[in-house]
């Protein structure tokens, strides 16, 4: 049977897929239309892999947007049992307004492996690379944070970088980065590139900091675990939350007061993460459509060899046994 290690560099085609999907519909302003597209690409590939797979969390289902089914099944049944945290589109607004880092995500696991914060709410998240290992905290303060990082990296505040998303809830945070000097990066979608970036060697980023959804912090921790980096997870406690979100958290299972590392949002040491990019962006280049196909530029990386291999594919759509059935 073939392993999921052996596996790992062709679960790129499924973010690859995502991709296109998403990349036909760039925007045209419809957030629907980019998902729905994205999620049926991606799902038209799984559906041809050697895997006995489950999509255990599909970013989407709160916001009523098209998403794979809670536990659906994926694969062809004749391979290794793993489980999908999948990203269609991190960043659908940005892809439909035609803006920048628009990504297709996934992280692959055995079964078992993966710990999901639920899709209620925001979450606290620091991602940087592996020199803060064990050095910082979420209640540390924003300056000390950064000065930790910046001191275990060996860079100077007047060239450290942060990346953020642009959102009204960090106007307080992006206040106090500014004071400190640092260069800042806002980004109008997608933080799981962000996180990313935030742990690749030589990638000019420092820093992910700032709030975010749950399931993406799954997808982004796999990532960052194979990379090596450290990320931090906390629940997100905000004065505009409803009374019971606290309530409904703990129902769940998640200790609201804990901060969940990297290790335990994605458990093991035989991990896959992949990503190809639909808009140009921090991580990865966007789709490039041509006469007769597209351009497409992935990342995927793997435990336990810790692999890292960047891709660009070239498709063709005429007589593809994927994409042929959805073009006119």
């Amino acid at each position: 049977m073939v392993t999921l290690r052996a596996l790992a560099p062709s679960l790129t085609r499924i973010t690859v897929a995502g991709a296109v999907g998403a990349a036909l519909h760039v925007g045209q302003g419809n957030c629907d239309l980019v998902d729905d597209q994205a999620v049926e690409f991606s799902r038209a590939v799984l559906h041809q892999t050697d895997i006995e797979g489950e999509v255990i969390c599909c970013e989407g289902p709160k916001d009523n947007a098209p998403s794979f089914a809670h536990r659906e099944k994926v694969g062809t049944g004749r391979g290794p049992k793993v489980e999908f945290v999948v990203d269609p589109v991190d960043g659908t607004t940005a892809a439909s307004k035609g803006r920048k880092d628009a990504i297709s995500a996934l992280a692959c696991a055995p079964a078992g492996c993966f710990q999901i914060l639920p899709d209620d709410g925001y979450y606290f998240k620091i991602a940087t690379s592996n020199h803060s290992l064990g050095k910082i905290n979420p209640d540390m303060t924003i300056e000390e944070i950064v000065r930790t990082v910046a001191e275990n990296k060996g860079v100077p505040l007047a060239n450290f970088t942060v990346i953020m998303l642009d959102r009204e809830r960090h106007s307080d945070m992006l206040a106090q980065l500014r004071k400190l000097g640092v260069r800042i990066i806002l980004i109008p979608d997608g933080d799981i590139a962000a996180a990313v970036v935030a742990c690749t060697p030589n990638s000019g980023v420092d820093l992910l900091i700032g709030a975010g959804a749950g399931p993406e912090a799954t997808i982004a921790a796999t990532a960052v675990k194979c990379l090596g980096g450290t990320m931090l997870v906390k629940v997100w406690k905000d004065k505009k939350d409803d009374a019971q979100r606290l309530e409904r958290l703990q129902k769940l299972g998640v200790d609201v007061n804990k901060t969940y590392t990297q290790d335990e949002l994605a458990k093991g040491n035989e991990l896959v993460f992949a990503a190809s990019g639909v808009t140009k962006g921090e991580l990865l280049d966007g789709v490039r459509l041509i006469p007769d196909g597209a351009v497409v530029h992935s990342v995927c990386m793997w435990l336990p060899s810790g692999t890292i291999e960047k891709s660009e594919t070239t498709l063709r759509f005429k007589g593809h046994p994927v994409y042929k059935q959805f073009m006119p």
